[in-house]
């Protein structure tokens, strides 16, 4: 009698469960730090915007909103994303950003001689 070999043995099926647990044990950690850094350059982005609206608003009224709402339809936030402007005068003003999503937290610090870049932390 003729045994018919069609389908898989126990091996292969374990083999196979093995390579696709060790690519899933390598591609889960990569999509966090995915997710991380995108919400790191959400709050950046949202903080360029700012900087970009403050300078039209300093070149309207000589001196930087002191709030968001001073900005008017100036300057919106990204989803999750919330801006705070610490400190502003005429000569300068910083803001914080946070994202709900994480802990991380970007900050930024202008000056009339020095424009900085948004930094993380």
């Amino acid at each position: 009698m003729k045994r018919n070999a069609n389908g898989f043995t126990l091996i292969e099926l374990l083999v196979v469960t093995v390579i696709v647990a060790i690519l899933a044990a390598i591609a889960i950690p990569q999509l966090f730090g995915t997710k991380e850094r995108s919400y790191v350059a959400s709050m950046r982005s949202d903080l360029r915007n700012l900087m970009t609206a403050q300078e039209a608003y300093y070149a309207d009224n000589l001196l930087y909103g002191a709030s968001l709402g001073s900005l008017g339809v100036l300057y919106l936030t990204s989803p999750n994303v919330s801006v705070a402007i610490d400190s502003a005068s005429n000569t300068g003003w910083g803001a914080t950003a946070t994202h709900t999503s994480t802990a991380t937290s970007c900050t930024v610090s202008i000056t009339r001689a020095y424009a900085g870049n948004p930094t993380c932390s």
